[in-house]
Formats: C-alpha cells, structure tokens, sequence
C-alpha cells in the first residue's frame, strides 16, 4: 500500500513539475473532431419510399380508372394506354435529364432550368444524399429522384381528361415528350430548386462570425450567392407546397389550350357523352385520395409534425370540398350526384396541394369549401356558357382549384390564421423559424406565380400543339372518333362482351 501511494504521489509531483515548466500544456484544449456530415434517418427514409409508391398510385390505377370511367366504353381502353404510357415514358425522361434540368444549377439560364451535370443520374449512388427542410437533415438522392419522378410522370398525365376520346396516340405520345422537357422540368426548377437549408445556414453563419468589414463583406457575398442559386419563382418567395403551380396549374392550363385547339367531340351538346363507368370512377378518386397523403404530406421530405399537419389538412380539405360540391349541386339542381362529390374531392385535393404544409387544418377547410362552389360553378355554368369541350373538366378542377389553392396560401399560412407562417433559416443560423409575413407582399408573389405559370404553360403548350398538328396530326378522322379510339388506335377492347 505504501509503495502504491508513494507512486502516485511521485506521479502526480512529475505532472505538475511537468506543467509548471511548460504552462501552456495545461491550457491547450483537445482538438475538436470535424462535425459529422448528416446520415439519412431511417423513419424518413422509410416514409418518403412509401410516399413515391403512393404517387405512382395516384397515377396508376388511380388516375386511369377515374378518367377511364368517366369516357365512353368505347374509349375506356384508349385513356388506360394513353395514360400508362404517359407515366411509363416520363418516368425514363426523368431519369436520362430530367432531374438534372430540374435539381441542378443551370448556369447562365439558373433561374429557368437546371443544367446536365446529373444527366443520365451521374454521381448519383447509393451514399448521395439531399437535403430536407430542416438543418443537419438528408434522405437518400435516390429516394428523392423517386419521389419527384412520381410527379413528373403524373403531370402530363392529367392533361389527357380535358381533349379525352378525340387525340391520336401518336401526337400524344410526341407531345408528352416535348411538353415535360420544355415545360414541366423547366418549372419544377423554377419552384422547387434551392440550396437548402444547411447552404443557407452555414452562409448565415459565417457571416454572423465575421468581424471586420472585409470579412462581413466577404461573408454577405457568399450568403447572397447561395440564396441566388435557386430557380426564379422560388426567389419571388412564392409558395407552393406539393405542385399547385408546378402540377395542377401548369397541367390545366395546357390541356385547356389542347382542348381548344383540338375542337369538340363528334355530338358534344348535341348527344348524350355521359360517362359509361361511374363505379370505375369512384374507385379512382378513392385511390386518387389515398395516394395523395404521399403527394401532400410527404412533400416535407421528412417524417415529423409538418407531415402530420399535411396529412390532416389533406383529410379535411378533401371532405370539405366534396360535401361543399354536393351541396351547392343538390341545391341548384335538386339532386346530389356522386360524379359531382368526386369532382369536388379532387377539387379540394388540387386546392389544398400548395398550401398542405403552411396552412392549419381550419384554414384548409375553409378553401375545401371554397373551392368545391367555385369549382363546381367553373365546371357547370361557366362551362356550359363558353361551350369549350373539357372533356373531363381537368381545367375547370386542376387549374382553377391549383389557382384557388395558389392565391390562398399566400392568406393561410400567416401565423394569425393557424398557418405555420414564412420559413426563415437566416435570423437563426442553424435552425428553422418563422420569418415576417406580410399579407400584400405574399399574395403579390402568389399571383405572379400563378400568372407566371398560366404563360409559360399555356403559350408554350399552345406552340407545341401547332407543331404537332403541322407535322403528323393531332386529331384522330370522323371514322375513327366515331368507332372508338380503343379499336381505332389499339385495335383491342376494354370490354368483350
């Protein structure tokens, strides 16, 4: 015991010698270890695979079967294949440039479209990662390619409904390639491509460290730098959760312009078109429904409280613009339709899409029941009034309720009407908190992007329509629309018997 003490106090004097010798040895602290870059949290990762497989539910079957019952038997087959192939062919659009034109920086034309530098996916493996909306959080890049594809393969795909049972598949086919190249990822980089949260915290950061001028100046720079790298309408400010603009307003506003420039059906106003299955119908938008809550709520990108508030403004919406449809229906024409409490679903679906991660689940009630009467009126009265064949009504549903959706987000997600109010990652460098909100600055930026979007889609749409028709053909001879697109384009039937 004795020589064991006798060691330590020999020790302990040889330290202290030690430090009294050297007394910088007792100030130097250990070196700190680099911070670890993010890893993908599995919960999240799980969650946004579940949603890219929902919003290819959406697509198929939910969206075939609710177009393909709303269509005469004899064009049921003919909205299956167009819509398959729609999805099938954007789905490898998507993965040769699209996603690069979209989720990369595009140089000289940034704030239009990206650049080619992830063509073909290169760089991509299994170890990438992107970025959330929360500081120091990621998910796998292929996840998030997955989960973008479903959009862009869904899009050109709810242009079909408004010139239904009366294009050539051939021009269908030509224009979804070009449409989806020139106007759908060109749109989706102008909403949805930024830096991130991370890009934009460390800039923050930095800057909130410099202490003389040249280094705070040195510091702004690259703060500025990395908020100018993000697509045109996103540096508006403009607010668009899951693809009001970049979906719904930029999909019915295109097949708006097709339906006009395609002409009526054969008999339209003068025959019965009525559609030949309502029950495929009601499968669709139950479906359509379902899949949504991967389209809205995991548009947050991460599982927690924000995809939660998506979720439940996704329930309420929904059922408040089915029940305002049937009701404003029932009262004006004396009976409630089912076709009619469909439409309004899917009314206040597109309608709440924008808005589903700013707004409290009050306000999306609200413009559920708003935009079930305004798109109800848009598909009746209005309709009925101009005499345009939206064959099934993609733009009196997508594009007026995307609108109605647009503009309402810039309203709900103040803080004053339960909304989450506006993301601030640079007052707190680091962290995510509610920056100010003006009511007239945002609802200007939600109009110019709903102006913006009705453009570029609409022009650009218009022009390749015109190309097509010059070249082989939008639509299909008398002969044909009269026998049926099923046997005339397919040479098969949905129905044998």
């Amino acid at each position: 015991m004795k020589l064991r003490n006798a060691l330590a106090l020999g020790l302990g004097g040889a330290a202290l010698a030690l430090l009294l010798i050297e007394p910088s040895l007792a100030q130097t602290p250990a070196p700190e270890a680099a911070p670890a870059a993010p890893v993908p949290n599995k919960g999240d990762t799980s969650w946004m695979l579940i949603s890219s497989a929902l919003v290819l539910m959406m697509s198929v079957p939910g969206l075939a079967l609710f177009y393909g019952g709303l269509v005469r038997t004899k064009n049921m087959l003919s909205v299956l294949t167009q819509i398959f192939a729609i999805v099938s062919i954007a789905c490898l659009l998507w993965v040769f440039f699209g996603y690069s034109l979209a989720f990369t920086n595009g140089g000289g034309l940034n704030d239009f479209v990206g650049g080619l530098s992830k063509a073909f996916l290169k760089g991509v493996d299994a170890n990438s990662t992107v970025a959330t909306f929360s500081n120091g959080v990621v998910i796998p890049e292929y996840v998030y390619i997955c989960f973008q594809m479903t959009f862009a393969m869904i899009t050109p795909a709810l242009i079909v409904g408004a010139f239904a049972e009366r294009m050539k598949f051939s021009a269908l086919v030509v224009f979804t390639i070009l449409w989806v190249t020139l106007i759908y990822f060109p749109m989706a980089h102008m909403v949805w491509y930024w830096g991130g949260p991370d890009a934009v915290g460390n800039a923050a950061k930095a800057l909130a460290a410099a202490t003389d001028e040249a280094s705070k100046k040195a510091a702004q720079d690259a703060l500025d730098a990395v908020n100018a790298d993000a697509g045109m309408l996103f540096k508006w400010g403009a607010l668009d959760f899951a693809g009001g603009t970049v979906v719904h307003i930029n999909a019915g506003i295109a097949g708006f312009v097709g339906c006009l420039m395609l002409g009526k059906r054969i008999g339209y106003g003068r025959d019965l078109l009525a559609p030949h299955s309502l029950t495929m119908t009601m499968i669709g938008a139950s479906l359509l429904w379902v899949g949504w809550f991967g389209f809205n709520a995991g548009s947050n990108l991460e599982s927690n409280g924000t995809a939660a508030l998506a979720m439940i403004n996704t329930f309420v919406a929904t059922a408040a613009a089915a029940v305002s449809w049937l009701f404003v229906e029932w009262a004006l024409k004396g009976k409630p339709s089912l076709l009619g409490m469909l439409s309004g679903a899917i009314a206040g679906l597109v309608a709440v899409t924008p808005a589903a991660g700013f707004a409290g689940p009050m306000g999306s009630i609200v413009l559920g029941l708003v935009a079930g009467a305004v798109c109800f009126v848009m598909c009746s009265t209005v309709k009925n009034a101009l005499g345009y064949d939206d064959s099934l009504d993609v733009f009196g549903v997508h594009c007026i309720g995307g609108i109605i959706g647009a503009l309402a987000t810039g309203i709900l997600v103040s803080p004053a009407l339960g909304g989450v109010g506006l993301p601030d990652y640079t007052t707190k460098p680091g962290e995510l908190v509610v920056g100010p909100y003006d009511l007239a600055t945002q609802l200007i930026a939600q109009g110019k992007a709903v102006g913006f979007t009705l453009l570029w889609s609409g022009i650009g749409s218009a022009i390749l329509y015109k190309l097509i028709d010059v070249t082989i053909g939008l639509r299909v001879t008398q002969e044909e629309e009269r026998e049926g697109l099923d046997i005339a384009d397919h040479g098969e039937r949905a129905y044998n018997y």
